[in-house]
């Protein structure tokens, strides 16, 4: 996964943009959709994210689908339990024998908070899959970001994807030995792996220390410098969008699907 991210963010359409206005454009989105009172600027920017990830950067579209179906998922879940907990307004549907009910008013703010999760994501994989990390890392430099915390957001970056790996050969082959066949193996090889997880990790951070001493690690990792100039008709374009964006908010924020 990590090796394909870096591949999409090196190779797709909009490579040559600026990072710092793509970082622009997918941090001001993320703010638009989760400050939006009502659901149809975050669908606006789901929408318009979604074309540029797709037609603009040329990004596989089975692979964003699959990329999209996590954090929607996890949202799906949560509105489940929204549509169900907020009980005033007019009800639309009763469960015979339970207390439980779905309200106009449940139903609205499900609604809105499933269209700020799904802009905001596309927003965030908009960044991920145009941006490589290094250049964000370098933006963060230029904006004078403390060094420790550069550092460590590298390190984390870097560990969170040896960590997936071990965590997949590890579970892969377990489930070669049929340790999941039962309740009771599901547990125990669950438990093996946690272990042997933290120890491998241990491991992989020992030889990650090793290695940069012996290239004379100072305390400092070093951050690729990349220059890149954007022109004044992509920056008024952003901030045409923006605003686009900002004016829908702020013209259907009381509007209410139900």
């Amino acid at each position: 996964m990590h090796e394909m991210l870096e591949d999409l963010a090196r190779g797709n359409g909009l490579r040559e943009t600026a990072p710092w206005l793509k970082l622009l454009l997918g941090v001001a989105s993320i703010l638009l959709c989760v400050s939006s009172s009502g659901p149809i600027a975050p669908l606006l920017v789901a929408a318009s994210m979604s074309a540029a990830i797709l037609l603009l950067a040329k990004i596989p579209a089975r692979f964003y689908a699959r990329l999209l179906l996590i954090p929607v998922s996890f949202a799906v879940m949560g509105i489940i339990v929204i549509l169900f907990v907020t009980g005033s307004g007019t009800v639309l549907i009763e469960v015979p024998g339970l207390p439980l009910a779905v309200t106009t008013d449940g139903a609205n703010l499900a609604i809105l908070v499933l269209a700020r999760v799904f802009g905001g994501m596309c927003s965030l994989y908009f960044i991920a899959l145009t941006t490589p990390m290094t250049e964000v890392f370098d933006l963060l430099h230029r904006l004078r970001v403390p060094t420790v915390l550069i550092d460590l957001a590298m390190l984390t970056y870097r560990f969170i994807f040896i960590l997936i790996d071990e965590a997949g050969e590890i579970y892969r082959s377990q489930v070669m030995r049929l340790g999941y066949g039962r309740f009771r193996e599901s547990v125990n090889s669950l438990g093996m792996l946690a272990g042997a997880l933290f120890i491998r990790t241990w491991e992989s951070g020992e030889a990650l220390v090793m290695a940069m001493d012996a290239r004379c690690y100072d305390g400092v990792l070093a951050v690729p410098e990349e220059s890149q100039t954007v022109s004044g008709l992509s920056l008024a374009l952003a901030l045409a969008y923006l605003g686009a964006v900002l004016w829908v908010s702020l013209t259907t924020g009381g509007l209410r699907i139900l």
